[in-house]
């Protein structure tokens, strides 16, 4: 375990987590199978590119903003008649829904220590169920941390020929002194010609480390597709990841992040072709300004069974600071000649010619930056299909121009 952790986590915790809540044996066992795994997990990958190691979060305090015991949220949910979204312990608490068979089939808790200590310690969740044949859109969750720590669990569960649109919105209330740290583990099981669109927009206070996967799996004729907006924190590790394990499945994962002053962002697509004729589409695109960091990595395995299989990604990074750091690494990891893939990744600053261009008909410098900036972000405003995460998001890239400018 973690330096330190062992004041702050152990069995006793987890119980006590677990009896507050009135669990069942299976779950309390699967905390305690977590917390045990801790001591021979790895923390998460680090990406490395030329000359340059990345995000290492073994090398964070833990036990300086982790307080179990003290986790505290506000949640609010906006959901239609014909879908079942309940709070994480109101559906384990049913036997309707089957939470013990889906939960940790789709992100195993000993992915990594993080998992782990999000599996054992989490208080707080979702349990979105949409049944066979139903079409169910705008589910709207709000997530209002007021602790120093908050472990969040989601689970999606998508039945046959199914359709279901879901925003989550993470974000800190109540003040507390120092650092905060914020888990959240998002799982998704698309059932046989099912569609799920599941986006989240990260705007957590910037003294918070923020740690998240988000993974689903795609049936058959399935889609399973993420939007993944990162503004807030003052640390991001997020994992977006879809196994396309049916034929003729498919997704889209869109990414969108702005950085400025210090922030940092570490940011991964992954996707597995397992199934025949399966397709992916991965774009992402963020500004880092000041003295923000930020890292993407995507990744595109397919498989030796993942006959004609299309997939594509791209990354583009615009930096607006001689300050800020940024780097890319995308990767195709081919196993099946009958594959149509590609993949690209570019860093650069505001375009002088462009910038010139805007200046010469009498538009003042900054103005023309703020507004190349925003032209920049168009083409995956365009792939974010949720109107009103498109609109926030939108609104928070112009407050942070806005800030740039006063």
């Amino acid at each position: 375990m973690s330096t330190g952790l062992q004041s702050v986590v152990g069995e006793g915790t987890v119980r006590e987590i677990s009896e507050g809540r009135d669990e069942p044996e299976w779950l309390l066992q699967r905390r305690l199978d977590a917390l045990e795994a801790l001591d021979d997990l790895d923390f998460p990958d680090v990406i490395r590119t030329p000359g340059r190691k990345w995000t290492d979060l073994a090398d964070l305090e833990f036990e300086s903003f982790v307080d179990p015991l003290t986790q505290a949220e506000d949640k609010e949910w906006e959901t239609p008649d014909d879908v079942d979204v309940l709070p994480f312990h109101e559906a384990v608490a049913s036997d309707e829904h089957d939470v013990e068979g889906a939960f940790g089939s789709v992100v195993d808790p000993e992915t990594n220590y993080l998992t782990a200590l999000s599996t054992a310690l989490f208080t707080t969740g979702t349990v979105v169920y949409v049944p066979e044949g139903v079409d169910a859109e705008d589910v709207k969750i709000r997530t209002t941390m007021n602790s120093r720590s908050l472990f969040n669990y989601t689970l999606v569960v998508s039945e046959k020929s199914s359709s279901v649109t879901i925003l989550e919105r993470q974000e800190t209330g109540e003040d507390v002194d120092g650092n905060r740290y914020y888990s959240g583990i998002v799982e998704v099981d698309a059932g046989e010609n099912s569609f799920v669109q599941y986006g989240s927009l990260q705007d957590l206070s910037e003294e918070t480390y923020n740690y998240q996967i988000k993974r689903a799996t795609a049936d058959t004729y399935a889609t399973a597709n993420f939007i993944d907006a990162n503004v807030g924190s003052r640390l991001t590790k997020t994992s977006v990841e879809v196994s396309l394990d049916g034929d003729s499945s498919e997704t889209k994962i869109v990414g969108a992040f702005y950085g400025h002053e210090d922030q940092h962002f570490d940011l991964d697509s992954r996707v597995w072709h397992n199934g025949e004729h399966t397709t992916a589409d991965l774009v992402t695109r963020g500004v880092v300004d000041d003295h923000a960091r930020s890292v993407y990595e995507g990744v595109q395995n397919v498989g030796r069974d993942a006959w004609d299989t299309s997939s594509y990604q791209r990354e583009n990074t615009l930096m607006l600071s001689d300050e800020s750091e940024a780097d890319a690494s995308p990767k195709l990891i081919i196993n099946n000649h009958d594959t149509e893939a590609s993949h690209s990744a570019t860093v650069g600053q505001v375009d002088r010619q462009d910038l010139f261009y805007m200046t010469s008909r009498s538009v003042d410098e900054q103005t023309a930056r703020n507004m190349l900036v925003e032209g920049f972000f168009v083409p995956v405003l365009e792939e974010i299909e949720v109107e009103e995460l498109r609109e926030d998001f939108q609104s928070r890239v112009r407050d942070r121009l806005d800030q740039r400018t006063a």
